[in-house]
């Protein structure tokens, strides 16, 4: 969000901000155009994509499915040093109670769950919720001042004991209220 959404993208001034040539940053276009954070016009330009908040609930729809499946499938399939840093961001998440710097708490958030698409051992569901993710944070980002980002944050203490304990049940069944009280959170907040 640091680009306005509706904003023309000016090649030439994102090839001088990020010191890449064009061929990288046409690149990365059309990969952001893929993924949704772009909107490509022939003969007109490449806008930041609009935030849709009507994209919630079927957000919403999709990530509750495949981040509870997620969620047991990473606490089937975590390795050893995956439950390990489970443990670690358990601890993470200590230090972060009480908490009230937005990137810092949006970071943890940001990681905790990578790691749990990345316990899952599936590059098809990690692509996919990678993406969902992203989309999502952006309707976050909209209504971030009215949203308590720490209680969003502290709810993955049960998700991440569930993966270092090895409880599918309890992991599908987190992640999926998790994901059910993020949306009720933003649409109260709207």
């Amino acid at each position: 969000m640091e680009l306005e959404p509706g904003s023309l993208v000016r090649e030439p001034e994102l090839m001088t901000r990020l010191g890449l040539g064009r061929t990288p940053v046409r690149e990365a276009l059309r990969r952001l155009a893929q993924e949704r954070l772009v909107d490509v016009y022939p003969r007109q330009g490449i806008f930041i994509s609009r935030v849709d908040v009507g994209d919630l609930g079927a957000l919403s729809e999709a990530r509750g499915s495949l981040e509870a499946f997620a969620g047991r499938l990473a606490a089937e399939r975590a390795t050893a040093a995956e439950c390990d840093e489970a443990a670690t961001l358990l601890e993470e998440l200590e230090h972060a109670a009480g908490e009230h710097d937005e990137r810092t708490l949006i970071e943890l958030d940001q990681r905790i769950h990578r790691h749990v698409y990345r316990c899952a051992h599936n590059p098809f569901l990690e692509a996919t919720l990678s993406e969902y993710y992203v989309l999502t944070l952006r309707i976050w980002f909209v209504a971030l001042d009215r949203v308590s980002l720490e209680d969003a944050v502290q709810e993955h203490r049960s998700l991440l004991e569930a993966i270092r304990d090895r409880d599918g049940d309890r992991a599908e069944q987190t992640m999926r209220d998790h994901v059910a009280r993020f949306e009720s959170a933003i649409r109260a907040a709207l």
